[in-house]
């Protein structure tokens, strides 16, 4: 079956928060019973941040067991590096899926670590933007996908350097068609690429295949400068820059968008309600399948 009658069968999730191992103990961090609590309409799922070696923290398993529903990011794996997929790693993986019960898999296609993996390594370095490299993480993305049964959604990475001759949107364009997957775009990454690359915020959006985008990040970032180059930091703020904003609102008509999640898990939920309103406003109206 193709992925575009696959994703007839994805939950639509709604909005989200997002977390990793301890994001939760952060002095001044969002309160997931606070959430659940007062805001259930912008913690509708929890996408759960999982090195294998750190397993689940007591928040992710408590969230869990009060049914909630869950889609698990992997934090540490090369998915072009087949060895990376190897049988200790996956068994860990699928033990960690039956617990969370995830809609789906999915994480920033890069460099998580160099060389041989390492507890707490957490690298990330974006893909080299070729037509080769799109065609190695296809390969990862399928052997992943057939091992644990549940759809892979490859996410753009943030970066401040970007090698390879393809704009990032026709690298992913080329990625999902290989691996005839879906995607996760990450509007905060995707506008912190256009900076860095000269471009304005909507340049290439007409390369993105909108009917394969199940699921969106929202973040904050802060604009520095370091001897001269102006770059972007991928903060998770509740500060959402505009260019991150006209970007997903351009993008959130997809038709087969199922999951906006807010990265804000390390900040107050009274700083973030603006956020999660302004996201719940752009998409009133367009859930297939309904709002949930």
């Amino acid at each position: 079956m193709r992925f575009l009658d696959r994703v007839q069968n994805l939950p639509v999730l709604g909005i989200g928060v997002s977390t990793e191992y301890g994001a939760a103990d952060t002095p001044g961090g969002l309160d997931l019973s606070q959430l659940h609590a007062q805001a259930p309409q912008y913690g509708r799922f929890l996408e759960v941040g999982v090195e294998v070696a750190k397993g689940l923290d007591r928040h992710a398993r408590a969230w869990v067991e009060r049914g909630g529903a869950t889609t698990y990011h992997f934090l540490d794996v090369n998915l072009d590096e087949p060895e990376d997929l190897d049988p200790a790693w996956l068994d860990q993986v699928r033990l960690l899926a039956a617990v969370l019960r995830p809609a789906w898999l999915c994480g920033d296609v890069g460099l998580w670590h160099f060389g041989r993996r390492e507890r707490g390594h957490m690298l990330l370095l974006p893909p080299v933007l070729t037509d080769d490299a799109a065609k190695a993480l296809a390969d990862g993305i399928i052997a992943l996908r057939e091992a644990t049964g549940l759809e892979v959604l490859p996410e753009n990475p943030p970066g401040s350097v970007y090698v390879g001759d393809l704009h990032l949107l026709d690298f992913f364009a080329r990625l999902c068609d290989y691996a005839d997957t879906g995607m996760l775009l990450d509007v905060a990454h995707l506008a912190i690429y256009q900076r860095v690359t000269g471009r304005q915020a909507l340049d290439g959006l007409d390369g993105l295949p909108l009917e394969r985008l199940v699921e969106c990040h929202v973040a904050g970032g802060v604009e520095r400068q370091t001897d001269g180059f102006r770059w972007i930091e991928d903060d998770h703020s509740p500060a959402v820059l505009p260019d991150t904003w006209a970007i997903f609102e351009r993008v959130a008509a997809g038709p087969n968008l199922r999951a906006v999640i807010f990265e804000c898990e390390r900040n107050p939920l009274a700083d973030c309600l603006p956020g999660f309103g302004r996201i719940a406003r752009t998409l009133e109206g367009r859930w297939i399948g309904g709002t949930p």
